[in-house]
């Protein structure tokens, strides 16, 4: 991934806040394994200002989609505002294996790390911390259905350990599906829309960020319309 797709990939630009459509398989921030992150990308975003952009919040690395950056401090700090209070709105769409019985429910199962070492690696506990997810069916078709999912809590891997939790594991993931890492068919979860009431006198900023190829097949067999 060049710079310069990344730059191809902004969704919103003004003189506060970025949000990108994130590809699947660009981790967010540098890890203990080396490799390619946005990170490196970051200075091809400052578009003249003296600092370069910051993430204002997490993204998996498999995950694609609206990823906000806030392009100096006071906005970084706005952004995050509105993350940790739950005013940023967040809108995912998802494929999991089967499908829930009802149309739209909510999925409130407290979530923990399953071990210490390793924090990102999560699972249902009623000692955890409480995590809520609402869902609604997009569509369903060959053995598969299209869910949008608005997590309420933003607590680590919450969309993907609900939806396994809950007998419907989303397509592609090896760590709680039964996708293959190596040679499943990617992760199919995208953050599609996301809505920041950064100014309170102006309308939110509301962003779109179109599907990935990847998902694109079987969110058409599910007969989703304008996907």
């Amino acid at each position: 991934m060049t710079s310069e797709e990344i730059v191809a990939r902004i969704l919103h630009r003004d003189a506060l806040i970025l949000v990108i459509d994130k590809p699947a398989g660009l981790p967010v921030h540098p890890g203990p394994k080396g490799g390619e992150t946005l990170t490196d990308h970051l200075e091809a975003l400052r578009f003249g200002l003296p600092r370069r952009p910051q993430v204002a919040h997490r993204l998996d690395r498999e995950t694609s989609g609206c990823l906000a950056l806030g392009r100096h401090a006071k906005a970084l700090a706005r952004l995050g505002e509105l993350f940790k209070t739950g005013a940023a709105e967040k809108v995912y769409w998802a494929v999991v294996e089967g499908g829930p019985a009802d149309e739209e429910g909510e999925i409130g199962l407290p979530l923990a790390p399953r071990s210490p070492d390793r924090g990102w690696w999560m699972r249902v506990d009623p000692a955890g911390q409480p995590a809520l997810t609402r869902y609604r069916v997009l569509g369903r078709g060959g053995g598969v259905c299209a869910l949008e999912l608005r997590p309420v809590t933003g607590r680590t891997h919450q969309l993907r350990v609900h939806c396994q939790a809950m007998g419907f594991p989303i397509v592609g993931d090896p760590i709680y599906g039964s996708a293959s890492r190596y040679t499943g068919p990617g992760l199919h979860l995208h953050a599609r829309g996301l809505t920041l009431p950064y100014h309170p006198r102006k309308p939110p900023i509301a962003v779109t960020a179109p599907l990935p190829a990847h998902m694109r097949e079987r969110i058409a067999a599910c007969g989703v319309a304008g996907a």
